[in-house]
């Protein structure tokens, strides 16, 4: 193209950015404003009677959507239209992606979500985009998708009529029904479908000169994407051939739908592995999240307390601070502490940002086999073999309450969410619940037929359930007291018990080395993972209930898609 000025209306051309298929692109100023824009001067010149039609459209162009680049000015100098754009120097996606990668289905996902949005904005508002690609596609600042040309498109299909014949766009990605003159919205889901395809691959789908490459999308199917991509999930590749169905009616109803099915395809089915981490050089014992669901403590016989990134399992601290095995670790609820106990006969509170030590609680006198935080942080309860609740003070470490009664260990205490209840399971089978203030009994039971390792709260701290050496879990009403379900799943004993975080699901494990997912409505078994290659004590859930970490026997901890 020649450009026929170094500026055009206000604006000073700089230098070229880009050429399409309608224009070329240049970085410009505005005159007075001194503001960097880009500013397309479109391929073609206008006759009288089109300049009208021009102005109007151009003025529906200004779409306002977060992903889609915004139009600023618009106008006619010597009858050659230009537009005027936000400037962003993050440039396309052809450019951060070219020809031949191959990107990660999470991250497709997360550009099919943006591109789908702006696209279903534009569609809302009438308009058809017909030449998505990735060269349309550009990074702003804060690294967001933002979709160019709308309207572009449409326009210069109406300015030219001798384009009408069904090659407004880009023959790579485009449609049977575009290439046949007959643009609708589902031609712009088609050519995402095209790109996804491509996204994944390295290569489209369909490759060739004008007429190859146009018999091909009008007839032929695409090479199957799990040839090149195994791993990919055939749901995904079934996603990916609806969107591009010759006929647009079989495609989805909308482009937003398109990117929601694809979305929900992607996601990793229950007992899919994140990560691994085999830090311990022993078994562990507990394990207990992060707060923010970012990390995750875990208590070893190996005398160690290790902070491990969950989604790398990379170590992040590791506390030496026990003189014996670890048996128990569990966060404040702030995130800043952690309490760890031992076979020492100690309880530790630490930062779990520097290990530094704040205060050791030694008021047991045997081994202390489980922590619990009161959910305000203030108080700690801890208990083990020799048989006796211990309720402290975490800032100050003075003892504030004693339980007695239990006729053996005291395996598990657990505070109910709300604060109001403490719950405790020995292995002289009895399971007590007691009024977190006064400590009085509330409810007491011994229903199962050996020794109890573990009780969990619901999150609306009306049931607890406890686990057991006799291969079950009973979940129990604490207001009334009665067994509300049992669940014998499990061919072996139950060490570990946790609820999930909106009190659909419990999950538990044991000797039998699998973490069974279950309802905690019915006691209906709906998933097992069963990658371990020893015993598991120890199980918990991510803060927002996506994934459980499990650990024990074998010295590995694991952390897995839990929906």
């Amino acid at each position: 193209m020649n450009v026929p000025r170094q500026q055009i209306d206000n604006y000073r051309l700089i230098r070229p950015l880009g050429k399409g298929n309608f224009g070329e692109v240049f970085l410009a100023e505005h005159v007075s404003k001194q503001t960097q824009v880009a500013i397309k001067l479109l391929r073609t010149r206008l006759s009288p009677e089109n300049m009208i039609d021009f102005l109007n459209e151009a003025r529906t162009m200004r779409l306002h959507h977060p992903n889609i680049m915004r139009i600023v000015d618009f106008g006619i100098v010597e009858d050659m239209p230009f537009l005027v754009m936000d400037y962003v120097s993050g440039g396309t996606m052809r450019q951060r992606h070219p020809f031949g990668t191959r990107l990660p289905l999470p991250a497709v996902v997360e550009y099919v979500r943006q591109i789908s949005e702006a696209l279903q904005y534009a569609h809302d508002e009438g308009l058809v985009h017909r030449d998505v690609k990735p060269e349309n596609m550009l990074f702003g600042a804060n690294n967001e998708i933002l979709l160019c040309d709308f309207g572009i498109v449409t326009t210069s299909y109406t300015w030219s009529p001798g384009n009408a014949a069904g090659f407004a766009g880009t023959v790579l990605y485009m449609a049977p029904e575009q290439i046949q003159g007959k643009p609708v919205r589902a031609s712009d889901q088609y050519a995402l479908g095209v790109i996804v395809y491509e996204w994944l691959v390295g290569t489209p789908p369909f490759r060739g000169n004008l007429p190859e490459l146009t018999a091909q999308h009008i007839s032929q199917p695409p090479p199957p994407l799990r040839d090149y991509r195994p791993e990919i999930p055939e749901v995904v590749e079934q996603v990916i051939w609806k969107a591009m169905a010759k006929d647009p009616k079989l495609r989805y109803a909308s482009v937003k739908e398109f990117a929601e099915a694809l979305q929900q395809a992607s996601k990793p089915p229950i007992g899919a592995t994140l990560s691994i981490f085999r830090g311990h050089a022993d078994w562990i014992t507990a394990l207990d999240w992060s707060p923010d669901g970012s990390s995750v403590a875990s208590a070893s016989n190996d005398r160690t307390v290790r902070v491990w990134n969950a989604e790398k399992a990379t170590t992040l601290y590791i506390y030496y601070g026990h003189a014996d095995a670890v048996t128990a670790a569990a966060w404040s609820p702030d995130g800043t502490r952690i309490a760890s106990a031992s076979n020492d006969g100690t309880v530790h509170v630490w930062e779990s940002a520097t290990g530094k030590r704040i205060l050791t609680y030694e008021e047991h006198s045997d081994t202390v086999l489980s922590v619990a935080w009161s959910p305000d942080g203030t108080r700690i309860a801890s208990a083990g073999c020799d048989r006796i609740i211990h309720v402290w003070d975490t800032c100050t470490g003075k003892n504030q309450q004693i339980y007695r009664g239990n006729t053996d260990d005291v395996c598990s205490v657990a505070w109910s969410p709300n604060g109001q209840y403490l719950a405790s399971a020995s292995y002289d089978q009895n399971v007590q619940v007691r009024d977190g203030a006064s400590g009085a009994l509330r409810m007491s039971y011994r229903s199962h037929m050996a020794g109890v390792f573990a009780v969990a709260w619901s999150p609306d701290s009306r049931r607890v359930a406890s686990a057991s050496y006799d291969k079950s879990v009973q979940v129990r009403d604490v207001a009334t007291g009665n067994a509300l379900l049992t669940y014998r799943g499990h061919k072996e004993g139950v060490f570990a018990l946790a609820w999930s975080p909106d009190g659909t699901r419990i999950a538990s494990a044991g000797d039998d080395k699998a973490v069974h997912i279950w309802s905690s409505a019915n006691g209906r078994f709906q998933a097992a993972y069963r990658l371990h290659e020893g015993g598991i004590r120890g199980i918990a859930w991510s803060p927002d209930g996506q994934f459980l970490a499990s650990g024990g026997a074998d010295n590995s901890a694991h952390v897995w898609y839990a929906v």
